[in-house]
């Protein structure tokens, strides 16, 4: 890291945005696999105390982006961007059960998706990523919570859904518009009621950005249509 000048945050929880921060420059390139991360030094990039970094890279490291090596520090991991696949294979899983057990159970909140859905076209209108990133996770949330199943959400909350959303967004490119059309997509087939294809709609959605070279059916990317 050889940038002087002082690496601005958004807003508040400040070791939520050094994180975002990190894993957005990381993705990048900015800083390179292998790379040490030193708690004093990104305190001063950041202009904040050792105790934010510090909260930061344990959260980066529960993502696997980094690991630390007993009395040498902090590194970042290699294959960054194989583990970013991997959880959104991962997450798609999840909320395919936490699709068909929340309409099942006759406990989607489809108000509550609506309202999602609606912040996230106002986003989209008012070009703010931060707040697409909360509507979008907010929307997901409000699914996982209506199957009532915690051991899932525990297992949904561990792979650091805001945190991977935002850099998804930032490291991808993925317009504000699209997203709001694809949680509209999305929550139209919950609505329709037919259970194996709101289920299909969820799991596809996040195989999306797996980045993967077929899709969850088998079929090439090229030929997916």
């Amino acid at each position: 890291m050889t940038s002087d000048e002082p690496v601005k945050l958004s807003r508040l929880t400040l070791s939520q945005q050094i994180r975002d921060s990190l894993v957005g420059r990381i993705v990048s390139g900015e800083i390179a696999p292998g790379e040490r991360l030193v708690e004093t030094r990104l305190a001063a990039t950041y202009g904040t105390s050792q105790a934010p970094v510090r909260e930061a890279l344990r959260e980066l490291e529960a993502m696997r982006m980094v690991e630390t090596r007993p009395r040498r520090g902090t590194f970042v991991r290699h294959f960054v961007q194989q583990t970013l696949r991997e959880s959104y294979v991962v997450r798609a899983a999840l909320e395919e059960t936490a699709t068909r057990l929340a309409l099942l159970g006759g406990t989607m909140p489809v108000a509550a998706l609506r309202s999602e859905v609606a912040a996230m076209r106002a986003a989209a209108h008012g070009d703010d990523s931060e707040a697409a990133v909360r509507a979008s996770v907010a929307f997901h949330r409000h699914i996982v919570d209506a199957a009532q199943n915690e051991l899932l959400k525990l297992s949904w909350e561990a792979l650091q859904i805001e945190a991977r959303t935002s850099v998804t967004v930032v490291a991808a490119g993925v317009d504000l518009g699209d997203i709001a059309r694809d949680h509209a997509e999305l929550l139209a087939s919950i609505e329709d009621g037919e259970l194996e294809a709101a289920c299909k709609h969820a799991r596809d959605h996040q195989w999306h950005y797996a980045a993967l070279p077929h899709d969850a059916h088998g079929r090439s990317r090229q030929s997916a249509g």
